[in-house]
C-alpha cells in the first residue's frame, strides 16, 4: 500500500502539481495578524462543496456570473476563515458581525500560484467565489480574498474623514496578500511562484492600485472593469449624476454624451432603478458627506472637498507588474469611455504599456447575471476573466 502511494505522488508531482506532505488532513496554520481563524479540511474547496458545508454565502455572489458558467468540483483541500483586528461590524458572515473578514483555500494539488482578491461592489469576501475561486481552485492555484474591511451599502459610516473606508480596501488587500503569501508558504514548504491579484469592478481597482503601490508582492494582474478613481476627473461623479439627470428627465441625449454606449438603452431602466441613484448616494456618503441634495443635481466641478478626498484613493496608471484589463463596451454602471480607455491612456503616459494589456469586449456588460435575460444581445465577460488568470 506504501508503494502505490508513493507511486500516486510522483504521478501527480510529474505532472506539475505539488502534492503537500499533509495531504488529506488539516495542516497547523497560523494566519500572520489574524484575530481570530477556524481552519478545516474540506472535502470539496469549490461552491459545489462548501455551499453544502457552510463554508461560502450564495448571497454573496449572487448575480454575478451567467447560469452558463461551468463549474468546476471535487477540490480538496484547507479553508482558512477569520478576521483581522477591526473596530467596525458591518460584515454578518458566520454571526461574527467583525469586518476585515477573509478566506484562503489551500488546494492539496497545489501549482505553485496564489490568487489574491477584493470583494466586487460592496459585497463581501465570498462574492468571487463563483467567478474566480472555482476555476483557480481546479487548476492547482492557492486563493485568498477579503471582505476590504467594510460592507454593504452604509460602508461609508466606517473612518472619520472622508474617503477612510476606501482607503482601508487598498489596505486590507495588501494585509491580506501578505498574510496569504506566508500561509501558502507554511502549508506547502515554500513560497508561491507566482501571486495574481484578481478583482472585478471595485475589486478591480484594488487590483490597479496593488499594482501602483505595492508591486513586491505580486507577479501580475487582471482587473475586470475596474472602477476608475482620478481627482480631476473622471469617476463616478462625473458621469453618474448627468445619466441620473438625463432619465429623470427623459433625455437619452445626457446619458450619451455622459459616456454610456447607446446601444446599451436596453440597459439603463435597471441601472437607474438598482446602480446609479445608490451608487451616486452612498459613495458622497463616504467622499463628500456635506453634500445636501439629489443625486442628479451633484456637480463635482463644484465640490473641491470631494476632490480633495478621491485624491487620498486617486490611480495614477503607474503599475510595477503585467496588468491585463477587461471591459465591456456595453457597462452601464463604469462605461468603458470614462474608465478603462482612460486607464489605458493613464498607463501610457505613465510610460508602462509594456506591461500593459487591455482587452475591450463588444456587448459586454457590468454584471454577467444580466447575460441570462438578454443572452442574445449581451456577451459574458467572466470566462474572459477566468482565462486571463
Amino acid at each position: 500500500m506504501r508503494r502505490l502511494a508513493l507511486s500516486a505522488a510522483v504521478v501527480l508531482l510529474t505532472a506539475g502539481l505539488a502534492v503537500p506532505a499533509e495531504a488529506g488532513r488539516c495542516a497547523r496554520l497560523k494566519v500572520p495578524g489574524a484575530e481570530y481563524q477556524q481552519v478545516a479540511c474540506l472535502a470539496d474547496l469549490t461552491t459545489t462543496g462548501t455551499v453544502a458545508s457552510g463554508h461560502t454565502n450564495p448571497a454573496d455572489y449572487a448575480g454575478l456570473t451567467h447560469t452558463g458558467l461551468p463549474s468546476p468540483a471535487g477540490v480538496p483541500g484547507v479553508q482558512i476563515d477569520g478576521y483581522f483586528p477591526d473596530s467596525s461590524t458591518t460584515n454578518t458572515n458566520h454571526g461574527w458581525n467583525h469586518d476585515a473578514q477573509f478566506v484562503i483555500r489551500l488546494p492539496e494539488r497545489w501549482n505553485g500560484g496564489l490568487v489574491i482578491a477584493g470583494s466586487p461592489g460592496v459585497r463581501a469576501q465570498y462574492a468571487n467565489d463563483k467567478a474566480i475561486s472555482d476555476d483557480v481552485l481546479a487548476k492547482g492555484f492557492a486563493y485568498a480574498a477579503t471582505d476590504k474591511g467594510n460592507t454593504g451599502a452604509e460602508f461609508y459610516r466606517d473612518g472619520v474623514r472622508p474617503g477612510d473606508a476606501i482607503v482601508e480596501w487598498n489596505r486590507r488587500t495588501t494585509q491580506l496578500a501578505r498574510a496569504a503569501r506566508a500561509v501558502v508558504a507554511q502549508r506547502y514548504g515554500r513560497a508561491p511562484r507566482e501571486v495574481v491579484a484578481a478583482g472585478i469592478s471595485n475589486g478591480g481597482y484594488l487590483v490597479r492600485w496593488q499594482l501602483e503601490n505595492h508591486p513586491e508582492l505580486y507577479t501580475r494582474g487582471v482587473d475586470l472593469e475596474g472602477t476608475l478613481w482620478t481627482a480631476d476627473g473622471p469617476n463616478l461623479f462625473t458621469f453618474l449624476p448627468p445619466a441620473i439627470r438625463g432619465y429623470e428627465q427623459q433625455k437619452p441625449e445626457l446619458i450619451t454624451a455622459a459616456g454610456f454606449d447607446p446601444r446599451s438603452r436596453f440597459l439603463w431602466d435597471f441601472h437607474y432603478t438598482v446602480y446609479w441613484k445608490l451608487t451616486q448616494r452612498i459613495y458622497a456618503a463616504e467622499l463628500d458627506p456635506t453634500y445636501v441634495g439629489s443625486e442628479a443635481d451633484y456637480d463635482y466641478a463644484d465640490r473641491p472637498q470631494a476632490r480633495q478626498a478621491v485624491r487620498r484613493i486617486a490611480l495614477t496608471g503607474r503599475i510595477g507588474r503585467p496588468l491585463v484589463t477587461i471591459h465591456g463596451t456595453y457597462d452601464s454602471l463604469l462605461p468603458i469611455t470614462q474608465d478603462s480607455d482612460v486607464y489605458a491612456a493613464m498607463v501610457r503616459r505613465a510610460g508602462r504599456s509594456a506591461l500593459f494589456r487591455y482587452q475591450r469586449v463588444e456587448a459586454g456588460n457590468h454584471v454577467d447575471g444580466l447575460v441570462d435575460a438578454y443572452p442574445d444581445q449581451l456577451v459574458p465577460l467572466v470566462p474572459l476573466l477566468r482565462k486571463a488568470i
